[in-house]
C-alpha cells in the first residue's frame, strides 16, 4: 500500500445555533453564550477548576472524540485575556488537568490495544489570535482545550490519498523553513536546553507512521514506560519543558525576523541556551534575515506570519505501540490530526452521524465514569445523557 497522507470524511449533526445578526461566527463562538450552549448540549463533566469535558459536536472522528476545555468564559470576559497554552494555566488547574489527560489516554490504550487497528492521539494547539483578526480561520473559541481522538486504521487504509500540497499539511511553507534551514540548531537547542529522563529522543523513522509517512522531520520523543509513565507527575513536567523550549525557539526566531539583532525576548525559559545556541548560530540568524527580507517585499507573506508562538503538541501511538511526543509550529491553524497526515473532511449528515452516536456516547460515558471515580468532576446532564 502506497504511503501518503489520507483524507477521511466524518459526518456530523448540524449545530442548532443561531448567530445574532451583525456578528461573525468567530465573534459569537468566543462569547459566554456560546460556551453555555457547549455545556448544555455537549457537556459531559465539569469541576471547580473550570475544566469541562465535552463531546466534540464538530468532531474529527466518530469512533472516539472528546475534548477538555479550560472554560474561563464566565470568569474572564475578555477573550484576549484568557489562557491559551499550558504554560499560562495555574498550577492547581494544571495538576487536575494532567490527571484527567492521563486517565483518558489510559482508557484509549485499554479500549484499543492494537496499533494495527487504531490510531490514538491526544494533544493541543495554540488558540490565541496570533495572526490578523480579520483573517479567515482565526480560532473560534479562544480558550485552551485539548483533543482525544481514535481513528480506525481500516478506515484510514481505505481512505483516498490527500493532496500533499494541502496548505494544512505543508504548514504554509513555514514548516519547511524550520526544517530546511534550521534543522540542526532546532534539535541542538532542544537537546542542550531540556533535562529529560522519561522522554527520550527518537529518530524520524521511529516516529513516522508507515501508512501516512507523517510526522515529517519534527523533533520527537518516546515516553519511556508507556502509558504507566502518564501517572508520574515528572512526565507532565517534561511534557511542559518541551513546550517551553519550543516557545523560546519560536519567540527568539521571530523577534530576529521582526528586528535585526534584537535582544533576547523577555521571560524566556532557557535564557542561557537561547544566548549560547540560538543567538550565536549563523544558520539561525541567516534564516531570520531571509524571512525579514521577504517580508519587506511580499505583503501577503508578511501578513500570513504568526508573530507570536503558535504550536501543536501531540501524544500519539506509533506503529510499534510506543507512545510518542512531538511538537510543531502551527502556521496555518490546522488540526493536530494533520500533523500525522490525516486530513478530516467534516460533512453535515445527521442520519449518518446518528448511526455512530450510540457507540460513541457509550465510550464517552465510560470515560466520564472513571473521571468521577477519581474525584475529577461531576457529571452533566444533557438531552442525550443523564448526569450519571
Amino acid at each position: 500500500m502506497a504511503t501518503g497522507p489520507r483524507e477521511i470524511t466524518t459526518p456530523f449533526r448540524p449545530i442548532p445555533l443561531a448567530i445574532p445578526d451583525g456578528m461573525k461566527p468567530n465573534e459569537f463562538f468566543n462569547s459566554t453564550e456560546n460556551l453555555a450552549d457547549l455545556v448544555h448540549n455537549n457537556g459531559l463533566l465539569s469541576n471547580p477548576e473550570n475544566l469541562l469535558l465535552y463531546r466534540k459536536a464538530l468532531g474529527h472522528s466518530n469512533e472516539f472524540d472528546c475534548s477538555i476545555i479550560y472554560n474561563t468564559s464566565k470568569v474572564i470576559l475578555d477573550p484576549l485575556g484568557r489562557p491559551v497554552r499550558r504554560t499560562q494555566v495555574p498550577d492547581r488547574v494544571l495538576h487536575v488537568w494532567n490527571r484527567m489527560n492521563g486517565i483518558i489516554i489510559e482508557y484509549m490504550m485499554e479500549r484499543y490495544p492494537d496499533p494495527a487497528e487504531a490510531l490514538i492521539l491526544a494533544g493541543e494547539a495554540s488558540l490565541d489570535a496570533t495572526w490578523p483578526l480579520t483573517a479567515p480561520g482565526v480560532p473560534s473559541i479562544r480558550m485552551l482545550h485539548n483533543h482525544f481522538m481514535v481513528f480506525p486504521m481500516k478506515d484510514l487504509r481505505a481512505a483516498p490519498h490527500a493532496d500533499p500540497g494541502n496548505p494544512n499539511l505543508t504548514d504554509g511553507g513555514q514548516h519547511s523553513l524550520f526544517q530546511a534551514y534550521m534543522r540542526d540548531v532546532y534539535r541542538e537547542f532542544f537537546t542542550r536546553a531540556l533535562e529529560l529522563r522519561i522522554l527520550r529522543p527518537v529518530a524520524d523513522g521511529d516516529a513516522r507512521l508507515d501508512l501516512t509517512g507523517y510526522p515529517q522531520g519534527l523533533p520527537s520523543w518516546e515516553i519511556l514506560g508507556g502509558v504507566e509513565a502518564l501517572k508520574d507527575i515528572r512526565f507532565w513536567r517534561e511534557y511542559d519543558e518541551v513546550l517551553k523550549g519550543f516557545l523560546d525557539f519560536y519567540r527568539s526566531f521571530f523577534s530576529q525576523v521582526s528586528t535585526r539583532n534584537a535582544s533576547m525576548p523577555d521571560g524566556v525559559h532557557f535564557p542561557r541556551h537561547v544566548e549560547e545556541v540560538l543567538l550565536f548560530d549563523n544558520d539561525f540568524l541567516k534564516t531570520a534575515r531571509k524571512v525579514r527580507d521577504r517580508c519587506m517585499t511580499d505583503a501577503r507573506y508578511a501578513n500570513a506570519i504568526r508573530w507570536q508562538p503558535a504550536f501543536k503538541q501531540l501524544i500519539y501511538r506509533n506503529d510499534e505501540g510506543r507512545l510518542i511526543v512531538t511538537i510543531s509550529q502551527n502556521s496555518i491553524g490546522n488540526a493536530i490530526t494533520e500533523l500525522l497526515g490525516v486530513v478530516v473532511n467534516r460533512v453535515p449528515d445527521a442520519e449518518a452521524y446518528a448511526e455512530r452516536e450510540p457507540a460513541l456516547i457509550e465510550k464517552l460515558l465510560e470515560v466520564r465514569r472513571r473521571l468521577i471515580e477519581a474525584d475529577l468532576g461531576d457529571g452533566i446532564a444533557t438531552d442525550y445523557w443523564p448526569a450519571g
